[in-house]
């Protein structure tokens, strides 16, 4: 399982990057390999509005479809349309493979460190 530093996390396994004004949010490298082959992507469009804890779209794997929670409340101001074609590559580069830009943050979920994140996902596992 890999865990980036720079990043921080949130306990529904998305990643979240701060830059500037601007909240960059993924899927974990744990959430990627438990859902296993992603073949689907479903994201919002930009202008949209999420809010700290919604979904703001979802992932079909082979096994399940699972929801993609937002870490903060703001507008979409971009989505990777990379991964709606090729959302296998969410699979072989988690942190690379970001779901969609936010601005106008006005909210934010709880961050956890990748210390912090390790350690909660070490407890769901007992």
């Amino acid at each position: 399982m890999e865990i980036r530093e720079e990043l921080n996390y949130v306990k529904s396994h998305e990643w979240v990057k701060e830059e500037g004004e601007v909240v960059t949010i993924g899927l974990t490298d744990y959430a990627q390999s438990e859902l296993g082959d992603l073949v689907f992507v479903n994201l919002p469009e930009e202008g949209d509005e999420v809010s700290v804890g919604e979904a703001f779209g979802d992932v079909e794997s082979v096994k399940a479809v699972s929801d993609v929670y937002s870490p903060v409340s703001g507008v979409v101001c971009e989505i990777n349309e990379r991964l709606l074609d090729e959302p296998e590559y969410i699979n072989e580069a988690p942190y690379d493979a970001w779901f969609i830009k936010v601005k106008d943050v006005t909210e934010k979920e709880e961050l956890l460190s990748g210390d912090e994140y390790k350690a909660f996902v070490e407890s769901e596992k007992e």
